[in-house]
């Protein structure tokens, strides 16, 4: 079964074996999930095909084994051919996420079929027209940042200048009001982000190393996801 009727992006994610200080990945991956994320994605850009499809299998597998499967989103970032492959094996993975130089999302979607989740990287540069006009029939979700500049992805948010463009909580609630689907963003989140953050309206927040890096993933899982309930519920009020 696909989690895309039920996707839930409120708490990412995104994990490769370069992010976690030369740890495992899976045990990192467990940690996320037993404190409650919703959408874990496998990406790495020195890691071979092979050796994704096996961080994607650790990752099904943890999943799984954690009563999960249905609740949990679990994506690719960039490789088709990875998710194909994964899928063949019987490795339950639910989609991808591409970028706006990746693989067009239309191809995406005829591969993987319409059960699969597909999310894109929003444009950095005309961001709010590409956000009001894009053809959002064949994704899932948007990805939009950075909030910060960032170290993992030096070339997050790059415009055509070249230069990082970050962006506010202002514009951020601003896009949140614009775009027919659910945005996640991330770019050097951190704790003390969240609950402004949580309160522009966007749908959910990623991050990477403030999870991945951290001294005790679990603990720094759990009060990123804590600070997001609390925030978000009380703009729901």
């Amino acid at each position: 079964m696909s989690n895309r009727s039920n996707l839930d992006i409120s708490a990412y994610f995104v994990v490769g074996p370069e992010n976690t200080k030369n740890r495992p990945v899976a045990p990192i991956i467990k940690d996320v999930v037993d404190a409650g994320y919703t959408c874990i994605q496998i990406r790495s850009k020195t890691a071979s095909a092979l050796e994704l499809i096996e961080l994607t299998k650790e990752a099904a597998d943890v999943i799984e084994k954690a009563g999960r499967a249905d609740e949990v989103t679990l994506l690719v970032d960039d490789r088709l051919d990875v998710v194909l492959a994964a899928k063949k094996m019987g490795i339950k993975i639910d989609g991808i996420h591409v970028g706006q130089s990746d693989i067009p999302v239309e191809i995406c979607r005829a591969y993987l079929g319409e059960d699969a989740v597909i999310g894109l990287s929003a444009r950095t540069h005309d961001l709010f027209d590409y956000i009001k006009t894009a053809d959002v029939s064949l994704i899932d979700y948007f990805g939009a940042g950075p909030l910060h500049e960032t170290e993992t992805k030096p070339d997050c948010g790059t415009g055509a200048d070249g230069k990082v463009i970050t962006r506010s909580f202002e514009e951020l609630a601003e896009l949140a009001k614009a775009s027919s689907i659910p945005i996640v963003v991330g770019g050097g989140v951190k704790l003390a982000d969240i609950p402004q953050l949580a309160e522009t309206g966007v749908d959910g927040f990623f991050v990477i190393s403030a999870i991945s890096e951290a001294d005790n993933p679990r603990a720094e899982a759990e009060k990123l996801i804590e600070a997001w309930k609390e925030n978000y519920k009380r703009k729901k009020v």
